[in-house]
């Protein structure tokens, strides 16, 4: 018996041994991919330095020439600090970083890991992705691999590299937190959609630097940080990247011309939710919530409530893959809708249009008077300022020490009437707003948070 229970604890000692052995060897494959996989992407990541002049007081007083003489000119220049890295698009190589950090520059420098730089120009920008593509004569650094973003699931493995601080080619690592994020932009003017959250640590000069996969693949672009939320609670390990998909999509158009021009339906979506399918007779597609007034999606005879199943003959199940399909089209393409409408299946042809800027209304925005900014009321502008109203313009900028801005108007404000005549949108702000002269007194008619208000403009 006694010899039976020594090879129990034999056997039970062996086995832990072996189990540890196992988990040294997982421990160690997986390290050994990481290291494999930075040793691929890290060649191709630069340090970009962006010198910018930036306009102050000072400047305004050396607006007289004299002054200048005798002064000289006055030194007002700020570098910014960010990332890069090197792709090959037919059979030249460019650096691809973030807009916001070459934004207006008047010099660029890009710096390899090893030390050598390189003077940059812009080819091209995009703002709705924050993306820049820079041209370097005489680069010889390697292009970074690029993955597929598309293929990314929650819990992958991620690795960020950049210049976090100054700190050259610094690495981090963590998982892919989630996907498919619409993120608000930090100067209002809309949102970052689609975007891959992630935990890896990235901090400001990480901006613009790859997001690579265990694969030692790119697939995204580090781009905003989550610092805080709006009332002031600090935020860690939140951290959102451009999918690289999108961004070689754009690649070419910025190549080409400069720019990148997307194609627009005119249409406000969101996905088909388990249990519609008993309403709409379809659980897969594309539910059209809203319509744009003069939209091609309007002449086409699209409605609220038609689900888009398909565009030209390919399948679009949620509303990103409806976007993709569309926006990266040619102006002026005609596309044909497949459509659920009361159950029943129908064709709609469709011109595409240029695409608004992000956050723009419907329309455009309305005259500024006053020193108000309106626009439309849109179902974005509605759910950011939580208006429940559907006619009026919302107020989005109040310039400060304007009438407006002493009388009392708040941005998000709903301007229902101008001297008690109604205004239902920005054609009618537009009419009633144009003749009046900036000193004349106004009264307006706001809703704020459900409750309506008065207001008068001395």
């Amino acid at each position: 018996m006694r010899k039976a229970w020594v090879w129990v604890l034999v056997g039970l000692v062996a086995g832990a041994a072996l189990a540890q052995d196992v988990q040294a060897l997982i421990a160690a494959s997986g390290q050994a991919a990481i290291k494999a996989a930075i040793a691929r992407v890290a060649p191709a990541v630069v340090k970009i330095e962006a010198t910018r002049r930036v306009a102050t007081w000072w400047d305004q007083f050396f607006q007289d020439p004299f002054l200048r003489r005798f002064f000289g000119e006055p030194e007002t220049t700020q570098t910014s600090l960010g990332s890069g890295f090197v792709v090959e698009y037919a059979g030249q190589k460019y650096v691809l970083t973030n807009y916001h950090v070459v934004e207006n520059a008047t010099a660029i420098r890009v710096t390899a890991q090893r030390g050598d730089t390189w003077t940059a120009r812009v080819v091209g920008t995009d703002d709705l992705l924050d993306l820049a593509v820079l041209a370097v004569d005489g680069l010889d650094l390697p292009a970074a691999p690029l993955g597929d973003s598309d293929a990314l699931e929650i819990g992958d493995w991620v690795i960020a590299i950049g210049n976090p601080l100054g700190f050259a080619h610094t690495v981090t690592l963590g998982i892919v937190s989630a996907l498919n994020r619409d993120v608000p932009r930090p100067d209002g003017s809309g949102y970052f959609r689609r975007m891959i959250q992630t935990d890896a640590a990235i901090n400001p000069g990480n901006s613009g630097g790859p997001l690579v996969n265990a694969y030692g693949e790119v697939v995204g672009m580090n781009t905003l940080i989550a610092r805080q939320t709006a009332s002031g609670l600090a935020v860690e390990g939140i951290n959102f990247a451009v999918p690289i998909n999108e961004i070689k999509l754009a690649l070419e158009q910025i190549v080409q011309y400069g720019r990148v021009t997307r194609a627009w339906l005119g249409v406000y979506i969101q996905d088909v939710l388990p249990g519609m399918e008993r309403q709409l007779g379809v659980r897969e597609g594309v539910l059209v919530t809203e319509v744009v007034r003069g939209s091609p999606a309007e002449r086409a005879g699209l409605r609220a409530g038609d689900v888009i199943v398909a565009v030209d003959g390919k399948a679009v199940r949620t509303t990103n893959d409806l976007q993709r399909e569309i926006m990266y089209r040619r102006v002026g393409e005609r596309v044909t809708l497949t459509v659920v409408r009361q159950r029943a299946s129908l064709t709609l042809s469709v011109v595409l249009a240029e695409r608004p800027e992000e956050g723009a209304a419907p329309g455009g925005v309305g005259l500024r008077k006053f020193g108000l900014t309106v626009q439309d009321l849109t179902p974005e502008l509605r759910s950011r300022y939580g208006i429940a109203r559907e006619t009026g313009v919302v107020v989005t900028q109040v310039e400060a020490g304007s009438r407006a801005y002493w009388a009392g108007v708040q941005e998000g404000d709903v301007i229902v009437e101008v001297n008690r005549e109604p205004v239902a949108n920005v054609a009618d702000w537009n009419r009633l707003v144009a003749p009046l002269g900036e000193g004349e007194e106004v009264l307006l008619t706001v809703v704020r948070a459900g409750r309506t208000r008065f207001l008068l403009l001395r």
